[in-house]
């Protein structure tokens, strides 16, 4: 059990913590989540006995051992494998010791003890981490020298989660993985035997990998029971009573201020005044703390074209005379919302490059509309901005007949407010930077925007923020991410590159994650995969039918969405939950129940018409 107790902490005067406190059970698994710099990482730190606290205390049972990835593997000789396995260092000292032991009864302890700590499987265990981070058993044996930081990072993961630490504290970990990586750990970690804490913005992983909410706020901690999901209405209900109370208290303080202002000065009523004064003055405001508006990302519109606006046949690209991507036969369209799937190194950046003009076709063709804007936004170039220079800045070599206002206002449609726009970039955070490079990306409003990892560095609301950009920018959007959340809610179309091609991929993405977990496919004991069966050609009549339902689906969804947003609309308002509107409240949360579970049938049976439509009419 991790117990956190009344503590207090400041860094350069900025309190982070005061009288904060919680306890984790063992065995849970917890995401601490909290707004950008509200002191989450500075948490662990804490736990780890890092940093030294003002006041209160942070205990864990004798002998714990706490885990977490504080950098990247060194880039030493060392093979990734023996890496790994050096990570379990009572492992590494009994076999040392084992080598050179000669007393009897010492040998025979030793042995027990390999036994107990599964010593022997202990190698397979290592490479079925590294497998399920992206290294395959060539790369396992090859130095760690010969693989980059973010590959490193990995290296790092698996070490820590083979050493299995009784509290496993893990910094936003699917930063530097793909999305194959990320579905394989959020997989691992709800089924790790031991106390988990994760700082994430991952909503998927939040969702998926933990049971419980750490959120920090206003310096103070709370415990939640369930998922984020759960966590977040929970939340609402609550920000909803406090507005509720909080608006209580206005009207009794009103109230009472009059009073004082009235007959202060009245000798008969001096006395009953001064006491209201006394009360006033002792009243605590109750804050009404309200959810930060989503920082909305402002993206330009562009003009519409005649589709496609690319389109590649027999392509083939990559770097010098390597060739990494072959037989392309790819378009595009202007309202296309293609996600691209694969593992790293595959060649979704390959891809990617060379529709935004960052790498030449090297064979076949390729035609663009020729007025064609394209907005590209990759990790690297958020690493590329200028320290020393302000946005502001930035943004006037961009557009140097620009006035002051105007370009104030284009940072402040990407959530960068007066502040941040005078501040040099070495000095915004990393989301601050993301959303800075996303506004130079689109700023002459392209067609299509090409994303490699956009939300590394965004919290869960500029996230939400980004999805709502992208549902209703009109231009063309290739997205490459490991955030599920964001691909379920943008992508409608889906690429799977891999084995030096880029095909469409038939299944959804749902289809995609059980099958990269599955490990293992099914064959027939000659080794081949079975034939799916052929299917028949559905009537005309059979088609129209199947186009009704579709239709009527979708209607239904609809109407369903607008009942949806009106009980929403209701619930957020803070009169519903004063004290004598309690009965009220629940009829409407109960009514609002029932309409998302029937939203959630309603949608189901709309992609189902919508599956059954497609294999219809392609058959």
């Amino acid at each position: 059990m991790l117990r956190i107790d009344d503590i207090t902490y400041a860094i350069e005067g900025r309190p982070l913590f005061e009288g904060a406190g919680a306890v984790i059970p063992e065995g849970h698994k917890v995401g601490l989540v909290g707004r950008n710099g509200t002191g989450k990482t500075t948490l662990f730190r804490l736990i780890r006995g890092e940093l030294s606290l003002e006041s209160g205390s942070i205990s864990l049972p004798k002998r714990a051992r706490i885990g977490g990835v504080a950098q990247e593997a060194s880039a030493t000789h060392v093979s990734l494998i023996n890496t790994v396995l050096a990570a379990d260092t009572e492992r590494s000292a009994l076999l040392e010791e084992s080598d050179k032991a000669t007393d009897p009864t010492r040998i025979a302890d030793i042995q027990t003890r390999l036994a107990d700590i599964d010593a022997w499987s202990a190698e397979a265990r290592a490479a079925s981490i590294l497998k399920g981070l992206g290294f395959d058993d060539d790369d396992q044996q090859r130095p760690c020298s010969d693989f980059s930081g973010g590959w490193r990072m990995r290296v790092a993961l698996a070490a820590v989660l083979f050493s299995q630490p009784d509290l496993l504290l893990l910094d936003e970990p699917t930063n530097y993985l793909d999305l194959e990586g990320a579905l394989w750990l959020e997989n691992y970690l709800a089924k790790y035997p031991h106390t988990i804490i994760i700082i994430s913005h991952d909503r998927g992983l939040l969702n998926r990998a933990v049971g419980s909410i750490l959120h920090l706020e206003d310096r103070k901690l709370t415990f939640y029971q369930g998922p984020y999901d759960q966590f977040a209405i929970q939340r609402a209900e609550k920000l909803a009573q406090a507005a509720a109370m909080a608006k209580k208290q206005e009207t009794r303080r009103a109230h009472m201020q009059s009073y004082v202002d009235r007959f202060r000065y009245q000798a008969s009523k001096a006395k009953q005044a001064q006491s209201r004064l006394k009360a006033l003055s002792k009243m605590q405001p109750i804050s009404s703390p309200q959810e930060a508006a989503l920082r909305a990302f402002n993206f330009p519109e562009p003009e519409e074209m005649s589709p496609p606006i690319i389109n590649v046949e027999g392509g083939v690209t990559g770097y010098g005379d390597t060739e990494i991507l072959r037989h392309l036969d790819l378009r595009i369209d202007q309202d296309d919302r293609i996600a691209l799937l694969g593992k790293n190194g595959q060649g979704k950046s390959t891809l990617a490059k060379l529709l935004s003009d960052r790498l030449p076709l090297m064979a076949g063709k390729m035609t663009k509309s020729g007025k064609l804007r394209i907005g590209y936004f990759a990790q690297h170039q958020v690493d590329e901005l200028f320290a020393d220079e302000t946005p502001i800045e930035h943004l006037r070599r961009l557009r140097p007949g620009e006035t002051p206002a105007r370009l104030r206002s284009r940072l402040a449609g990407f959530g960068l407010g007066p502040a941040q726009a005078e501040t040099v970039v070495g000095r915004l955070s990393g989301g601050q930077k993301a959303r800075l490079s996303l506004m130079i990306a689109t700023i002459d409003a392209p067609h299509m925007l090409i994303l490699d990892e956009p939300t590394n560095h965004l919290d869960i609301e500029s996230r939400e923020a980004l999805v709502v950009a992208l549902t209703n920018y009109s231009g063309a959007v290739i997205l490459v991410t490991h955030d599920m959340h964001l691909l379920s809610l943008v992508a409608d179309r889906l690429w799977l590159v891999s084995k030096g091609t880029v095909k469409p991929y038939d299944g959804d993405l749902e289809t995609y994650r059980t099958l990269l977990l599955a490990r293992e496919k099914p064959v027939s004991k000659s080794g081949a995969k079975p034939a799916p069966p052929k299917a028949k050609r559905a009537s005309r009549e059979a088609i129209q039918a199947l186009r009704s339902d579709v239709r009527k689906g979708e209607a239904r969804v609809s109407k369903l969405n607008q009942m949806r947003d009106k009980l929403a609309s209701k619930l957020a308002d803070p009169e519903l939950y004063e004290d004598d509107k309690k009965g009220e409240a629940e009829v409407w949360q109960r009514k609002y129940a029932e309409v998302m579970n029937g939203l959630d049938r309603a949608e189901s049976l709309w992609m189902s018409a919508l599956e059954k439509l497609e294999v219809a009419e392609a058959s």
